[in-house]
């Protein structure tokens, strides 16, 4: 089954439509979308029909930044009743873990990642829409809406330590500074915020210590926590472990606490492999770094796990059909920021 997301997604979507001259109802209609819809805000609908629509806007309305735009219109309400436990968490890492383990809840395409490293806290997205297609404008719509839930946290003075995304950048980038603040990154391994540590640390100023136990007694039956899988969390150390050249099974293994044997039963359980999640990891890492012409071919080798740059090319030709060089120069020749 396709993933799906509410139709709360949209909201202001018609009034920001409208505002750039476009045809919003048209749009909704040709992407497969039912206007009236819109009222149902719990209603839920393909998550690819909405990432589709926000492309469509952005190009008949001429706005590359209609993703950043509509972020600027969310409010916590947007996420349903899980904002209502999400504003009463005493901190922003307990904010943040009640959003990604509930946020099926609202968007089963977006999955939100927390890595901490050094005193610097990596908070990626990931989007999943279950096919092909172009996800700029919905990928800069959910880091929009992370960035806002964060500086509502943390106040207006906040800003992070940098914006990164995986795409190329536009030809004018201003909006995304005005956004973001002056620390963005195009063309970059993965979509997602950076901050300090200490920040996830720091009280939620929003937070009302006395309704933080009513409305999670209120909310737990309908909200269940989403368990992590093991095929999830082999997936995350994958990532973390194939630039160090040490990415294998027993180090996965060793990470999580058990044997290899046991990593084995429990994704086989999960229908998965271990050499099945390292191939469609190395796959997605390999396309967002050949296609960054900023990188070498031989630095891209290397953070994939490669010795040589001659077994990461006839990898990605199994995978591909083409060289890495011949994907990167196809890649920019229909690439439109």
């Amino acid at each position: 089954m396709k993933p799906l997301a509410r139709y709360a997604a949209l909201n202001e979507y018609v009034d920001l439509g409208t505002s750039l001259g476009i045809d919003p109802v048209g749009l909704l209609r040709a992407s497969g979308l039912d206007p009236a819809g819109l009222s149902l805000q719990d209603r839920w609908v393909p998550a690819a029909a909405i990432a589709d629509l926000l492309e469509r806007s952005a190009a008949a309305a001429d706005c590359p930044d209609f993703g950043l735009r509509l972020a600027a219109r969310r409010r916590f309400a947007n996420l349903g009743p899980l904002s209502l436990v999400i504003r009463e968490e005493p901190d922003v890492r307990s904010a943040l873990t009640v959003m990604s383990r509930h946020e099926d809840t609202y968007n089963e395409a977006l999955r939100t990642r927390l890595t901490e490293q050094n005193g610097l806290a990596t908070i990626r997205l990931t989007l999943d829409t279950g096919q092909p297609g172009e996800t700029r404008q919905s990928i800069e719509l959910a880091v929009g809406v992370l960035h806002g839930l964060l500086a509502g946290f943390r106040g207006a003075a906040w800003q992070p330590v940098e914006v990164r995304f995986t795409h190329p950048a536009p030809p004018d980038p201003r909006a995304h500074y005005r956004a973001f603040g002056p620390h963005v990154a195009f063309g970059q391994d993965f979509n997602g915020i950076l901050t300090y540590t200490s920040d996830l640390d720091a009280p939620n100023a929003m937070a009302d210590p006395q309704l933080r136990a009513y409305t999670q007694q209120l909310l737990d039956p309908v909200l269940p926590i989403r368990p992590v899988t093991t095929a999830e969390r082999v997936r995350e150390l994958i990532e973390l472990l194939l630039p160090t050249g040490r990415c294998s099974i027993d180090n996965v293994a060793r990470s999580l606490g058990v044997d290899r044997r046991t990593i084995h039963r429990r994704l086989a359980a999960e229908g998965e492999t271990f050499t099945s999640l390292l191939d469609s990891t190395r796959a997605e890492l390999a396309r967002h770094l050949v296609a960054n012409p900023r990188r070498s071919l031989t630095e891209t080798a290397g953070l994939l796990g490669y010795s040589a740059p001659a077994n990461f090319s006839r990898w990605f030709r199994r995978h591909h059909g083409c060289s890495p060089a011949e994907w990167r120069r196809a890649r920019m020749a229909t690439d439109i920021p």
